[in-house]
């Protein structure tokens, strides 16, 4: 197997995982919101582990086109701070005040952010799709 070959299979893991890692936030945060009720189970662990490959698939393309965050890849290093703020945006959507307007904010610039980090790995550019507007 070449390696352009493995690089376009670990990049249609990691871009499935990313679909599979917003469609599951977006349903975990509005069932949080609208049903008041905790998550089912499978609902609390799947997204883990998708959140795993989706990272470990981000590392290994990383590693495959000798670009790393904060090295030499300002884009991947504009990629992982956008990950490091939807992460925390999360964090107050799941776990935050429990008051549900500052849980569906925290949830809408979370989307954001996610639709921030995608315009970057599709410009490769730390300016993501605003840099069409530029």
């Amino acid at each position: 197997m070449d390696i352009g070959t493995l690089y376009n299979g670990i990049k249609l893991v990691h871009m499935s995982c990313a679909g599979a890692s917003v469609s599951l936030f977006t349903a975990r945060g509005l069932w949080v919101n609208v049903a008041r009720r905790g998550l089912w189970r499978w609902l609390r662990i799947v997204p883990h582990v998708i959140d795993t490959l989706l990272l470990a698939s981000g590392l290994t393309l990383a590693f495959l086109i000798h670009q790393y965050p904060f090295f030499n890849s300002d884009w991947l290093t504009a990629k992982v701070i956008g990950l490091i703020a939807y992460i925390a945006l999360g964090t107050v959507v799941f776990r935050g005040p429990s008051d549900r307007r500052w849980r569906a904010l925290a949830g809408v610039l979370a989307l954001l952010v996610f639709a921030y980090i995608v315009g970057v790995a599709v410009t490769m550019r730390p300016t993501g799709f605003l840099h069409f507007a530029l």
